[in-house]
């Protein structure tokens, strides 16, 4: 039965994949040829915020950091409206398809080339850390009872997503996007009702139980040394967000299919409103899970990421159906727009091959999207040794190190005037990572303080502190 569930959805996006494929020019693919509605894009933009890794994660991780979480989603809204008044009319003035086109404009090709480059890394493996996530519940819930391999539900996971976006891109994710979060939200729900239910709580007490719990903690201010120290989460949102929204070609390409400024601003403040609400709901279910495990009697697991998913495999089918749709839902909604986006960037920013001939980009198209498909298996394959680890801890590490660069790069270029060697640019980008890496160490060694998310702003700052020093007279 699980199977057949999972098989209904997958049809579906596939429909909504074969009408909106009906026009398949490379403008559809790369920029949705600018005519996406703004509302649409904002709330299919909820489920690839999210991710799988969020709809696991984060109901898991309110046993070691509580609610404290939510300082970072404040700054995360913070973010957005950083990029909604900074960046989104810088890209719409230069009418950009790849936003590292302003990296050209700015200091030449091989700083687009830099940007680009650090963008398909960090996109690649963080993607992949998302979707390993679901792949793992997929295989326990479903394929791996069947006696199919992990290696196949992989390769068959990422088909699906490759089959359904490799002809017309951007316009259909916009579409697949919007039906995925109203799964995504629509399985929330059902699973918040559920667990209340069995806990014998209506709205009001439910709400009374979370706030009651030993979990109920938001603010950290009195520990500096804390990852959970309120300035530091905080801060860490704000620009988290920057990089990952608005240095990122994944979601940005999204913002830009709108028809103006205008209608993308809205679409940026309406999605970043709704996140905070949203993991307030993902973390509430994790502590009511967590009263359900200490009434029953039943151990908790030890991993905080395994903590919903048995949850979901002891109670009943609807109750697993839900927890499995929602987690394809999140999975596809982030990975087949991360496909998406690589695809573009490498053909156009690495390749340039946006002003060329409509059927020989097309053709090149297709070979990059196979290939970053193919990519995309082996590191999700990759990834298995890093069970036990949390995967949202993950994510936001690999994204402190890699969008460093990214950050410092765009900063210099907004903030400044100076022009910079070119040869300097790739040298400071690799250099950036590295000595945050050894500051992370120097600081947890002679001090024992914690570096937490906040080594993106490091990164960053030592990234601009290369190319100030490279800055030409």
């Amino acid at each position: 039965m699980m199977l057949i569930l999972v098989i209904v959805y997958v049809l579906m996006l596939l429909l909504v994949s074969l009408v909106t494929g009906r026009k398949r020019t490379n403008a559809d693919f790369f920029s949705g040829a600018k005519h996406s509605p703004w509302y649409v894009v904002a709330f299919g933009m909820i489920g690839a915020s999210i991710s799988g890794v969020t709809f696991v994660s984060v109901p898991g991780w309110v046993r070691s950091t509580n609610f404290t979480y939510i300082q970072m989603c404040m700054g995360f809204f913070f973010g957005y409206l950083v990029v909604a008044y900074l960046l989104l009319p810088l890209y719409y003035r230069l009418n950009l398809t790849s936003i590292y086109g302003y990296l050209e404009v700015r200091f030449g090709i091989r700083a687009r080339q830099t940007g680009a480059t650090f963008f398909l890394l960090s996109k690649l493996v963080s993607s992949a850390a998302k979707l390993y996530v679901v792949v793992l519940v997929l295989q326990q819930f479903v394929f791996g009872q069947l006696g199919v391999s992990f290696f196949v539900t992989t390769v068959g996971v990422v088909f699906v997503i490759w089959f359904y976006t490799f002809r017309s891109g951007i316009r259909t994710i916009v579409w697949t996007d919007f039906l995925q979060t109203f799964f995504l939200l629509l399985a929330l729900s059902l699973l918040l009702y559920d667990v209340t239910s069995t806990l014998g709580l209506g709205a009001k007490d439910a709400v009374c139980a979370v706030v009651d719990s030993d979990y109920s903690r938001l603010f950290v201010f009195d520990d500096w040394k804390s990852k959970q120290n309120f300035f530091k989460q905080f801060f860490s949102g704000v620009f988290v967000v920057i990089v990952m929204t608005g240095l990122d070609q994944d979601l940005m390409q999204k913002n830009l299919s709108c028809r103006d400024l205008s209608s993308s601003r809205k679409n940026m403040l309406t999605y970043g409103l709704t996140f905070i609400p949203v993991n307030l709901l993902l973390l509430a279910l994790g502590v009511l899970i967590v009263l359900y495990f200490q009434r029953t009697g039943i151990s908790l697991p030890m991993a905080g990421d395994k903590l919903l998913p048995t949850f979901a495999s002891g109670s009943g089918f609807w109750v697993m159906g839900c927890f499995v749709i929602g987690m394809v839902a999140s999975a596809f909604s982030s990975a087949d727009s991360a496909l998406t986006s690589m695809t573009t960037s490498f053909a156009i920013d690495i390749l340039r091959l946006e002003h060329d001939d409509e059927h020989f980009v097309k053709r090149f198209r297709l070979l990059i999207h196979l290939a970053f498909s193919l990519l995309m298996v082996l590191v999700v394959l990759g990834f298995r040794m890093l069970e036990g680890s949390s995967a949202i801890d993950v994510v936001y590490t690999i994204v402190s190190y890699m969008y460093g660069p990214l950050l410092g790069l765009f900063s210099f270029g907004l903030f400044t005037k100076w022009k910079v060697s070119a040869v300097w640019i790739p040298i400071s980008a690799v250099l950036s990572p590295l000595l945050t890496y050894g500051l992370s160490c120097c600081l947890f060694r002679y001090c024992r303080y914690t570096l937490g998310y906040e080594m993106l702003i490091a990164n960053g700052g030592l990234m601009f502190l290369g190319l100030m020093l490279a800055r030409k007279k």
